[in-house]
């Protein structure tokens, strides 16, 4: 286990927790040699734990010999980052009191559309949502509520920017997800059989109680951005519109609350 002190924010081969930005981290020219970071034991164990490969971990000195052990244990070879509290908060841009262990990971190889909806019974189509707590909350929901797998609009926020990571609390080295193509995806999904709901404002629709939906084998779930929702596009071609029921005076939910309610009621019964 080669640990080693950080000294100054100049330090060579650390760069990739602090000069870095998300888009760089990404390589989109060569995403197999991009990277992700994870934040949190929890986070990096869960990326470990799904055959992602480190790179280099950064913790808390006192964290090495103590807690961080047994992550370090998981991949003895990786270089170990630490250093006093100060320089590290100078560092990463925060106290790491609240996330004691930092991973720089390799990004696992990209899926095909085709693998996601493989097999699955519920599924979930992101349209245009580019804030990365929405997406990794979206993630999140679909680990717990049994949405099966996520596609991804080409300019969806990334799965793997550092705050959806964080966000979703692993969940997205948990659920299957992909980009689509410009077609959104939907006529594919329909091929595999699955009936295509588009969670819209919508009067004169389908309500998200209806009774014959969680009846259905296979259904996908469309969500769009906040302010502007899904687009004529994706709406022209999904199967049925779907609007969550409100109280009055309320006309609709983040998009990160409207997927969990969406993917608790669709759920198969």
């Amino acid at each position: 286990m080669p640990v080693v002190e950080i000294r100054d924010l100049s330090f060579p081969g650390a760069e990739v927790f602090f000069h870095l930005t998300d888009h760089q981290l990404r390589s989109r020219q060569e995403p197999e040699k991009g990277l992700f970071i994870a934040e949190g034991p929890k986070v990096v164990l869960s990326a470990l734990e799904a055959g992602c490969a480190p790179v280099s971990l950064l913790m808390r000195r006192k964290f090495v010999d103590g807690p961080g052990a047994a992550v370090i244990a998981r991949c003895p070879d990786v270089p170990v980052y630490t250093g006093d509290d100060d320089t590290l908060a100078a560092l990463t841009g925060f106290r790491l009191q609240r996330s004691w262990v930092l991973g720089a990971f390799r990004r696992p190889p990209l899926r095909k559309p085709e693998e996601v909806i493989r097999g699955r019974r519920r599924i979930a189509l992101l349209e245009r949502i580019t804030e990365p707590s929405n997406v990794g909350a979206i993630i999140r929901s679909a680990a717990a509520l049994g949405c099966e797998g996520i596609l991804l609009s080409p300019d969806c926020c990334d799965p793997l920017h550092r705050r959806a990571v964080r966000v979703c609390m692993g969940a997205v080295f948990l659920v299957p997800w992909a980009r689509t193509g410009e077609d959104c995806a939907i006529p594919l999904m329909k091929r595999e059989g699955f009936r295509v709901l588009g969670l819209a404002l919508r009067e004169n629709c389908l309500t998200l109680d209806d009774p014959s939906l969680p009846k259905e084998q296979r259904l996908a779930v469309c969500l769009g951005t906040e302010d502007t929702g899904l687009t004529d596009g994706v709406l022209d071609q999904c199967d049925d519109i779907v609007r969550i029921p409100m109280a009055a005076g309320i006309d609709s939910l983040n998009v990160a609350a409207a997927s969990a309610v969406a993917f608790w009621q669709l759920r198969p019964r």
